[in-house]
C-alpha cells in the first residue's frame, strides 16, 4: 500500500475537496458520494496538515463532520493560500532545484550543457543533459530563470531577486498586505510579503470570501483568453446534480457579487445566440480555442444589455426578451420618505413615481425578474400591488405570500 503524501498531484481534485469541507462541512465521510473512502481520508489529512487550527470536527450519529471554521474578521491573511504552495516532486526535482539555483548564483549565464558539467564536477551529481534542459526551460517559464539566445546558443541565468527597496519600503509592504486581503490573485501579494519577511499588521477585512481563491487558476485562464480575444471551451460540473457538460463561448467579462463574493463568467454562446453566465466554481477546466472575429462587437452588445440585468441571468420567461415589473407601495409622508429613497437607491435604474398621497410606483425592465424577488420581499407589508409581464414571477410572489399567511395562521 502506498504511503500518504501531503503534496498535491491533482489540484482540481484538491480544490473540490477543500471547497466541500469549507462550504458543505456538515457532510460525513459516507456522504461524499462518487469518491472512495481512501481518497476522502487522504484529502482530509492534507486539509488537517495545511489548516489544522481551522479544522473543526463535530461528532454525529453517522460518524463525524469535518468543516473549516474561519472567521475572516480576525485573519491577517487568507489561510487557503497554503493550498497553492504544495506540489508533488521527485527526488531529482528537489536535487536539481537547489543545485541549479546554486550554480547560477554568481550571475553568469550558462548553457544547459555547462550546467550539466558543473553538476557532475562540483556536486558529483550525474544528470542527462535533456533532463537539465527541461528543468531549466520549466524554471524559465515560471520566472525563476532568465532564458536568452546568444546566436545559436541558449543560455540561462538567475532572475533578479526582489530589490532591496522593496524590503525596506513600508508603504510598499502595506500595499502588498492590503492587496493579498482585498484583491483577486491575492496569493501573489501573500508570496511577496513572505519573501520580504513582512507580516500584515495593519489590515483586516470584515467580509472576506476566502474560498474564492480556489478559483484563481480558472480565472487566470479566462482573463488570458479575454486578453487574446479568443473563444474557450468550458468543462462544467453542476454543484447540485454533479452532472458534467461542456460549453463553448466567447468570454467577455467577470461579474462578482458584492453580497456573496461569488464570481461568474459572462460569455456569448454562439450555439444558442445569447449571453450566458457561468459560476466560476462550476468550471473545472478551460481550453483556449481560436480567436473570435466579432469580439469587440459582442463586448459593445454586452455593455448595452447590462443595464437590463438585475443579477446574472439573461433568461426570462420564454417568449419575452425583456420583462416589465411594476410594484406599488405605501410610504407615509414625510416620516417614511426613507422608503422612497431606498427604492431610488437600490432600484438599479428603475423609475419611481408618486401616484397619490403616500403611494409610490416602481417600474423597471429586466431580462429575468425572478432575480428581483428576494429584494421585493423586503417591502412586504408595504406592497399594495405587484404586476409583471412574466406571470410566473407574479404567481410565485403571491403563492409565497399565501404560504407565509398559512404558516403564521393569518
Amino acid at each position: 500500500m502506498s504511503e500518504f503524501q501531503e503534496l498535491v498531484k491533482s489540484f482540481p481534485k484538491t480544490r473540490e475537496y477543500v471547497r466541500d469541507f469549507f462550504v458543505y462541512g456538515f457532510k460525513t465521510r459516507n456522504e461524499f458520494k462518487g469518491k472512495s473512502p481512501r481518497t476522502y481520508d487522504n484529502e482530509r489529512r492534507r486539509l488537517e496538515s495545511w489548516l489544522g487550527s481551522y479544522v473543526r470536527k463535530d461528532h454525529v450519529s453517522g460518524g463525524s463532520n469535518i468543516s473549516l471554521a474561519i472567521d475572516s474578521n480576525l485573519l491577517d491573511t487568507n489561510p487557503l493560500f497554503r493550498v497553492w504552495k504544495t506540489k508533488s516532486f521527485t527526488d531529482n526535482d528537489i536535487v536539481l532545484h537547489f543545485l541549479i539555483l546554486d550554480i547560477l548564483q554568481d550571475g553568469r549565464p550558462l548553457t544547459a550543457e555547462a550546467i550539466t558539467d558543473l553538476l557532475l564536477s562540483e556536486y558529483d551529481a550525474l544528470f542527462d543533459i535533456q533532463t537539465v534542459r527541461r528543468k531549466c526551460n520549466a524554471y524559465a517559464k515560471e520566472g525563476l530563470l532568465e532564458k536568452q539566445k546568444l546566436g545559436k546558443t541558449v543560455v540561462f541565468s538567475l532572475s533578479l531577486t526582489l530589490p532591496c527597496w522593496l524590503r525596506s519600503n513600508e508603504n510598499i509592504q502595506d500595499a502588498l498586505s492590503f492587496y493579498q486581503m482585498a484583491e483577486v490573485f491575492g496569493v501573489v501579494g501573500n508570496e511577496l510579503t513572505e519573501q520580504t519577511d513582512c507580516q500584515n499588521q495593519t489590515f483586516r477585512v470584515k467580509h472576506s470570501f476566502c474560498v474564492h481563491t480556489l478559483e484563481d487558476e480558472i480565472l487566470l485562464s479566462l482573463l488570458d483568453a479575454m486578453n487574446k480575444k479568443a473563444q474557450v471551451r468550458l468543462e462544467l460540473k453542476s454543484s447540485r446534480t454533479e452532472t458534467k457538460t461542456t460549453s463553448a463561448c466567447v468570454p467577455l467579462q467577470i461579474f462578482i457579487s458584492a453580497r456573496t463574493g461569488r464570481r461568474y463568467l459572462c460569455g456569448y454562446v454562439h450555439k444558442r445566440n445569447r449571453f450566458s453566465c457561468f459560476r466560476l466554481d462550476s468550471i473545472k477546466c478551460v481550453t483556449p480555442l481560436d480567436s473570435s472575429p466579432d469580439y469587440d462587437e459582442l463586448t459593445e452588445k454586452l455593455d448595452h444589455n447590462r443595464k437590463y440585468l438585475w443579477g446574472v441571468s439573461f433568461q426570462g420567461e420564454e417568449g419575452h426578451h425583456l420583462d416589465k415589473l411594476t410594484m406599488t407601495i405605501q410610504a407615509l409622508e414625510p416620516t417614511e420618505n426613507y422608503i422612497v429613497d431606498r427604492l431610488k437607491r437600490e432600484g438599479r435604474g428603475g423609475r419611481v413615481t408618486r401616484i397619490a398621497r403616500n403611494v409610490y410606483q416602481y417600474e423597471t425592465e429586466a431580462f429575468d425578474c425572478n432575480e428581483m424577488l428576494p429584494w421585493i420581499r423586503t417591502f412586504i407589508g408595504r406592497i399594495l400591488e405587484l404586476r409583471c409581464t412574466a406571470k410566473s414571477v407574479e404567481q410565485r410572489f403571491y403563492r409565497d405570500l399565501q404560504e407565509m399567511y398559512e404558516m403564521y395562521e393569518i
